[in-house]
């Protein structure tokens, strides 16, 4: 799992810290690397993939404290989750609001693409339904240029 670990990934790291510590929870060890893991990462990870990250330096973890720290932050709105019907769901720590996706149909892949447009859209959503927007979800499905070399192999 592809980590970042810039200035945005610090900043973003204290802002979740901060809130945790708002509403007066425990910000143990454990907890610390999952907040880091989302924070950082670049790949949209699932549950699973946190707790063998988390794993390697905490052994003892259990899988539940990992579910509840990821549900107690995408309560409070420090975490996207982008659930599949597979049950596969991602979360994404860095970019905690609506924005969209482009995922590999084949190794899953996540990328958030720049589309500075999408305000627009939402925008023309809202005046042609008349509703008005809270939230939204935009994926697109693909094949990921890597996944497209291997097959052509």
């Amino acid at each position: 799992m592809k980590q970042d670990h810039g200035p945005e990934v610090e900043a973003r790291l204290d802002q979740m810290l901060k809130r945790l510590r708002a509403r007066n929870f425990r910000v143990t060890p454990q907890r610390l690397a999952v907040l880091r893991i989302l924070a950082g990462s670049e790949g949209h990870p699932t549950v699973e993939m946190i707790y063998e990250t988390v794993r390697t330096d905490f052994p003892t973890t259990s899988l539940a404290t990992i579910y509840k720290t990821v549900s107690l932050l995408k309560e409070m709105g420090e975490v996207l989750e982008l659930g599949f019907a597979d049950g596969s769901n991602r979360y994404d720590g860095s970019k905690p609001f609506p924005h969209p996706h482009v995922i590999c149909t084949q190794c899953k892949k996540i990328i958030d693409p720049d589309l500075s447009s999408l305000r627009d859209l939402t925008k023309e959503v809202m005046e042609e339904t008349g509703f008005r927007i809270v939230t939204h979800r935009l994926d697109f499905f693909g094949v990921c240029p890597e996944c497209r070399n291997k097959a052509e192999s």
